[in-house]
């Protein structure tokens, strides 16, 4: 479960706020997968960044607080992919939102 990064409260898997979109993209051999939670209470989006390196150990950070235009317009490039969760995919929405850096 994410934490919103404005207010601190905990967005709860069943409410509006779950997950609203996640990708995956492999850069240079390792794997990263964004995905967006938005905090109903805040009105902003949270991001949580999973990093699984070709060598070493992975890792969970967070980005935001991500503004509700700057996170509506992200999720919705995620949502033209037919399969955001494939780090191979090279679809246009891959492609942009990795700013072209896909292996």
């Amino acid at each position: 479960m994410a934490k919103c990064l404005q207010c601190g409260v905990e967005i709860p898997p069943t409410s509006e706020g779950r997950c609203a979109a996640a990708i995956s993209g492999g850069i240079m051999g390792d794997e990263y997968t964004e995905s967006y939670f938005y905090c109903e209470r805040c009105g902003v989006y949270t991001v949580e960044v999973y990093y699984e390196p070709f060598l070493g150990d992975e890792r969970v950070t967070y980005k935001g607080p991500v503004p509700a235009g700057e996170g509506e317009a992200a999720v919705g490039l995620i949502k033209q992919c037919t399969e955001p969760w494939n780090k191979k995919c090279r679809c246009p929405a891959h492609i942009t939102y990795f700013n072209g850096a896909l292996d």
